[in-house]
């Protein structure tokens, strides 16, 4: 029981798991701007630069994630 509730290793879970979670995100937003999709009933332009900023914010982030739990 005291495994499942082990803090330090959920702060690495949860690192983790964000860092996938921006990593997929942005990566199927390039995907379908690339494709010319966007999501429907929404406005404004799609920023390049910003999604691929945070693609690798959250590949970073995952990466961190990946080798702490490792350790």
């Amino acid at each position: 029981m005291e495994e499942i509730l082990d803090l330090s290793l959920l702060i690495k879970q949860i690192a983790l798991a964000l860092g996938l979670a921006m990593v997929i995100g942005n990566g199927y937003a390039i995907i379908q701007h690339t494709r010319g999709k966007a999501p429907k009933d929404e406005s404004g332009e799609f920023r390049a630069g910003r999604a691929y900023w945070l693609l690798g914010v959250g590949l970073l982030i995952a990466i961190w994630g990946a080798v702490s739990l490792l350790n």
